[in-house]
């Protein structure tokens, strides 16, 4: 089967009937997303095998021997399909659905986060074509909106890249991790899972020790001491971690100078904020971006 390139985005949708296979020994370049809306396909990468069905998210990551095809017994597998590289962030959050190296399965997404999940999809194959207005709209043939589209243009391939980043945070977070991963889960408190869920949704806001407490009814020195048993680190780093992987993710994908991003995720000055990053990520702000973005 042929390989992608490294560098293209593409996406597109596929509706196979049984004997659909295909196979690439070398596995490819880029990273491949799978989201199956009705049938079922057999995927095997890693040495690992797995049936992906309706609501279920594959993602493989690169340079593993892809196999996946129309699952034994199935009638049909119809599913859309990206290649393209992750941002930073993904990687974090597909983690604990990892079946192998660079194997993901996200499993039990919910009947109305499926629904959001096909319209980024839409919204994705629709995007690939899209071309500035001083261009003219974008032609998309009738009869042609789910052919897989190549994102060419910068802006195209960036609004691609944000759905397909849609797609995998709507079904990471909906979903419930399996085996150990989820026993885990099962075991911790739910006032710590949710003081973590606040911290992830606004990592910039000004949280403290005390107002994460009173979010879940905690006294302060409670929610402290059950925190740091329950995740090995303090409420502040958890918020510090928050704040840089966001900071991280604006440098990335934004133009915003460090002081916006520093003030964008709660630092309280360009400096503390450079000191804060270079300890975590082992480079200053500058050259974070600089390397992920060398012509910004």
């Amino acid at each position: 089967m042929s390989v992608p390139a490294a560098e293209l985005t593409i996406v597109g949708h596929f509706d196979n009937r049984p004997g659909y296979v295909t196979r690439r020994v070398t596995g490819s370049p880029s990273w491949l997303l799978m989201w199956t809306q009705d049938g079922a396909g057999l995927v095997e990468q890693a040495g690992v095998s797995f049936t992906a069905g309706p609501g279920d998210l594959v993602v493989l990551g690169s340079g593993a021997a892809q196999h996946y095809r129309v699952a034994p017994g199935a009638e049909r597998w119809r599913f859309w399909w990206a290649h393209f590289q992750p941002r930073p962030a993904w990687l974090g959050w597909l983690g604990e659905y990892a079946r192998a190296m660079g194997c993901h399965l996200v499993q039990g997404v919910p009947d109305p986060i499926r629904d959001q999940i096909d319209e980024a999809f839409d919204r994705a194959s629709r995007n690939a074509r899209w071309l500035p207005p001083t261009f003219g709209p974008a032609a998309v043939r009738p009869g042609r909106e789910y052919a897989p589209a190549v994102a060419v243009s910068g802006p195209a391939r960036d609004l691609v890249l944000n759905a397909v980043e849609e797609v995998i945070l709507l079904a990471t977070a909906s979903a419930r991790p399996s085996g150990d991963a989820r026993r885990a889960e099962e075991r911790g408190d739910a006032r710590v899972h949710r003081a973590l869920a606040l911290i992830a949704a606004e990592p910039g806001a000004q949280h403290s020790v005390a107002s994460l407490a009173r979010a879940v009814a905690l006294s302060p020195s409670r929610f402290a001491h059950l925190f740091t048993a329950e995740t090995g680190h303090t409420p502040m780093r958890a918020v510090r971690r928050a704040r840089i992987q966001h900071a991280a993710r604006l440098l990335e994908v934004t133009d915003m100078d460090v002081g916006q991003v520093a003030a964008a995720s709660g630092f309280v000055s360009p400096f503390h904020f450079s000191r804060a990053f270079s300890h975590e990520y082992g480079m200053p702000p500058r050259d974070f971006r600089s390397r992920l973005r060398p012509n910004a």
